[in-house]
Order: C-alpha cells, then structure tokens, then sequence
C-alpha cells in the first residue's frame, strides 16, 4: 500500500508538471523488478533518455521529485529499481542492510542496473542512441557501476554518490563523459574517495569532471536530510541550485 501510496501522489503532481508517469515491470535473475518512466507530455520526437539511480531508500516520493525536475528538461527519465518489486525499504536500518549486500556484490548491482537499462531501452518515445545514467548516493554508485560495466551511455553522473569499487580497471570500458559532484565536507563520500576516482580516471583517460562544494555534506540534494551539516547529513539550497544547474549544462552537451 505504501508504494501504491508514493505513485499516487507522483500521478497527481506529475499532471500538475505538464509530465506523465507509467510504472515499467522487468525482470533479472529471476526476480521482479517495477521502475517508474518520467515523460514529458506531448513529446513530438523521441527523446534522450536517462537512468535514475535512487539512493538507498529506493522508490521514493524523493527519487521522484528528482525524477520529476530532470524530465521538465525535455528528457525522458527512468527511476530505476535496484531492489525488487514490493522489496523497497521501509526503514534506514533496512536500506543500509539491501544497499551494503549490493555494495558487497557489486557484479549483482551491475546486473540489476543493466536488466534497468535494457528495460528503459523497450519503451516507445525514447531514443535508445541519446541515453545517460544519473545517481543520488547509493544510486551514485550504481550509475557509475553501470558505466564501468562498459554500457553503451552518452554519460554519468554521480551526485553525493560513492565512488568506491573493487574494480577500479573497469574505468577503461567507460563510454562517454563523467560528471560527479561532491559536498567537500561530506564525511561518507569523501575527498578521499574523489581523489582516488580522479586517479582512475585519468589512467582510463576518459572525459570527466569532478566538483565539490564548499561547505556541503552528504546527501546537499535531499530536502527531507534535515539542515544541520554537523550531523554529516543536510540539504544545502545554494549546493543543491548550483548541482542542478552543472547537470543540465552537461545532459545538453552530452544527449
């Protein structure tokens, strides 16, 4: 009920947005799998598609809204389930328990992220030649493990995401360009974390850009983190304006 709850409300806010939602059911593995494609309505030409990557609560109201702001571009944007059909989270303790089973298999997360591509990839009105990835935290690195998996993309974006992988090599079968936007004080994606994928970067010699901003912590996009950067965890307005803003700059040149 919960879910049907979330798309409801989506529905409702999405007629409002001059876009239209439909819910798309794939599968990998075996298991059942039901992301949400944002459209613009009354799309004359196919459009230039992009993944979205939530973060670890999975289909949100949140991922929504993210969804809902990219789509008012002119893209068509799809939430993608990295989870399972009625296995979203309900609570932080249950997403940190799905999200780190997928960061300890990161081969498993390529998989779902790829059966999400390959579905976005069936649907009428989207142009299968103009597709990116884009990710908020744990999405962050979903997107950007589904680029190493060597995935036919325009480009990535990773938002406050984490950077780590076992298989830093893998950045050699990167296609496209790469934008990730960090808080610089963000202790869970850290300058660190950046610094090393910056290195991986250079050695694969693709086309990437890195920022941070000042005084952000983690999660800068989030309205619903709360506003004390002391707790490691805040929204921040003039980070989150600015983020948004470099994103659509760089979907232009890129789709």
């Amino acid at each position: 009920m919960p879910s049907l709850l979330i798309l409801l409300t989506t529905l409702v806010f999405a007629a409002a947005q001059d876009v239209q939602i439909q819910p798309v059911s794939y599968e990998q593995g075996g298991i059942q799998f039901e992301g949400r494609l944002v459209l613009p309505k009354n799309a004359k030409h196919l459009l230039p598609a992009i993944a979205l990557m939530p973060d670890w609560m999975g289909m949100t109201s949140q991922a929504d809204a993210y969804a809902l702001r990219v789509a008012k571009w002119g893209y068509a944007v799809f939430i993608v389930d990295l989870y399972g059909k009625g296995a979203q989270p309900k609570s932080a303790k249950e997403a940190g328990k799905l999200a780190g089973d997928l960061k300890e298999d990161v081969l498993l997360l390529r998989q779902r992220a790829i059966a999400a591509l390959a579905a976005l990839n069936r649907q009428k009105g989207v142009d299968t030649s103009r597709e990116a990835s884009m990710g908020f935290c744990f999405g962050g690195l979903a997107a950007l493990e589904l680029a190493r998996s060597g995935a036919w993309l325009k480009g990535t974006v990773s938002i406050h995401g984490n950077l780590v992988t076992p298989f830093p090599r893998d950045a050699k079968n990167i296609h496209g360009k790469v934008l990730v936007l960090q808080g610089a004080e963000d202790p869970y994606a850290t300058q660190a974390e950046a610094l090393n994928f910056m290195d991986e970067a250079r050695v694969a010699e693709i086309d990437w850009q890195v920022m941070f901003y000042g005084g952000a912590v983690h999660a800068f996009t989030n309205p619903l983190a709360g506003t004390d950067p002391k707790q490691g965890v805040a929204y921040d307005e003039k980070a989150d304006r600015r983020a948004f803003a470099l994103m659509k700059d760089f979907f232009a040149e890129t789709l």
